[in-house]
């Protein structure tokens, strides 16, 4: 029995509230993903310019340090790029492409020099964690151009 005081709902307002849901749901995933993709990218980003000796005890001496800081800096500061876009109430889409594609740029870097044994092989411990991100934006992008 239909309370009285609420109007039944059209199927076309019902669908518009289910798109909203899904909306919001996406929203809150791609905002835990920046985070966690920011976080990651400044953590390991900031880790050889805070504290060299333990970061090459991991990934091996490294020749040009000022090299590696320098790198490390540009990391953390996408991180706190992707990190930023999660605050914002629709993340603008250069964020989300920034994330995919530096993710995917570093996995490549990793595995490339990896195989060509300039780089150590821990190296591909990233490559793995690098590929999740970047797939995980991919399939965010996927969802977002299959809803209505």
């Amino acid at each position: 029995m239909r309370h009285a005081n609420r109007p039944h709902r059209r199927p076309r307002e019902r669908a518009y509230v289910a798109d909203m849901a899904a909306n919001a749901i996406r929203a809150a995933h791609d905002r835990r993903l920046a985070l966690a993709h920011g976080a990651f990218f400044v953590t390991t980003g900031l880790w050889p310019i805070v504290h060299m000796r333990s970061f090459e005890a991991v990934t091996g001496p490294k020749l040009e340090r000022w090299l590696v800081k320098t790198m490390g800096g540009l990391i953390a500061a996408i991180g706190g790029a992707v990190a930023a876009g999660a605050l914002d109430r629709r993340m603008p889409h250069s964020v989300r492409v920034l994330a995919a594609t530096s993710a995917a740029v570093l996995a490549a870097s990793d595995v490339i020099y990896v195989a060509r044994r300039r780089i150590s092989p821990i190296y591909l411990a990233d490559a793995v964690v690098e590929i999740a991100l970047a797939s995980a934006w991919s399939w965010s992008a996927r969802r977002a151009r299959q809803s209505p």
